[in-house]
């Protein structure tokens, strides 16, 4: 979402962030989506050289990013992976029964893609877009 409203497809950012599903490889940690938002507003926002100053607009971003996250994830109890959808990841039953079972969860992590998605690109609209003006 973040590469479209940017008009910057780049799929060597896809590639890097392909880790994060799962909540980071796997493990039920931050929810994939809540990074992936992070990633993009960083390669917008963020230094290019480790002795440049970072700019304060990319903390102000990250922070409207986690806020919108908190609400989205509110309803779960928690902004990990293993909060939204309760599998396993690294069992072969589990993973199966998420995208197979009449009572998946799966369903719930596409509601939270979907939704930080949309809120990724409202956080763009707003912020990012408003320097191209």
């Amino acid at each position: 979402m973040g590469q479209e409203k940017l008009g910057d497809k780049n799929p060597d950012i896809i590639k890097a962030v392909g880790i994060f599903g799962g909540g980071i490889s796997g493990t039920g940690g931050v929810c994939g989506a809540m990074l992936g938002g992070m990633a993009c507003i960083s390669s917008q926002c963020s230094r290019g050289e480790l002795s440049d100053e970072e700019s304060p607009r990319l903390f102000k971003i990250g922070h409207m990013m986690d806020q919108a996250f908190t609400e989205i994830t509110a309803e779960f109890g928690g902004k990990d992976c293993a909060d939204i959808a309760r599998v396993d990841w690294l069992d072969r039953e589990s993973v199966k029964e998420f995208y197979e079972g009449p009572a998946s969860r799966k369903k719930y992590c596409q509601q939270v893609v979907g939704e930080t998605a949309r809120a990724l690109g409202e956080i763009i609209e707003k912020e990012l877009q408003q320097d191209e003006h």
